[in-house]
């Protein structure tokens, strides 16, 4: 069985809800862990369990922006856009995002931004600067995308936690060249958010907001 957890992100500028990131889980044995492989289940199956989510939290009323995660196999899938527009085209007017945990190749990010940008849903860059989303394997696909998503806790667990503020900064330039947006995700405490004030982000998720939670 699967579900989707919800984490919001917040907008500090007015200390509202600015949206919820979409996490999937599944159930083993009566415990709640990340799926060992995020294809076992459909995008279409997804699609589903995401529309259920934005009925009960009444996106629609309330312009609360739901983001859910493709990597790259996903995001490849020719089937994959298709589900994603229908899905939108179901929960209108409600805001949906697309978050890549991974660089899709150029072909694949135009592709997938002319598509989706036909219908009003954003394209997110999630974990920026860790993983295999290092700039130098990025910065090509930057002009396709609406939204950088800069992941604190990664590097917090790689045990390069003194390196965020350098590494943000470098972040916060990139998302002023290429005129995107940016969510600063990992906001456990008041000194992060010291932090994303510093440099000048609102948009802020975290364990001090909230930990994902069954809807």
């Amino acid at each position: 069985m699967y579900r989707f957890f919800a984490q919001p992100q917040v907008n500090e500028e007015n200390n509202s809800i600015f949206g919820y990131e979409l996490l999937l889980r599944t159930d083993e044995g009566g415990s709640w862990r990340l799926p060992e492989d995020f294809t076992a289940i459909s995008i279409a199956d997804q699609a589903k369990l995401l529309e259920q989510i934005a009925v009960k939290l009444n996106t629609a009323l309330h312009d609360i922006v739901l983001a859910f995660n493709l990597n790259q196999k996903q995001a490849s899938d020719p089937l994959t856009l298709g589900a994603i527009i229908t899905l939108k085209k179901r929960i209108d007017p409600a805001a949906l995002t697309i978050e890549l945990t991974e660089a899709p190749t150029l072909p694949e990010i135009q592709e997938i931004s002319t598509l989706l940008h036909q219908y009003n849903i954003d394209v997110v860059l999630d974990d920026v600067g860790t993983g295999s989303n290092t700039y130098n394997n990025v910065k090509h696909i930057l002009p396709y995308v609406d939204q950088i998503k800069f992941a604190m806790q990664n590097l917090r667990m790689s045990g390069k936690a003194e390196k965020i503020p350098e590494s943000l900064s470098f972040w916060v330039d990139m998302a002023k060249k290429y005129r995107l947006a940016m969510v600063l995700e990992g906001v456990e405490d008041k000194a992060d958010q010291i932090l994303a004030k510093k440099f000048g982000i609102s948009i802020q998720q975290g364990y001090l907001y909230g930990k994902p939670a069954l809807i």
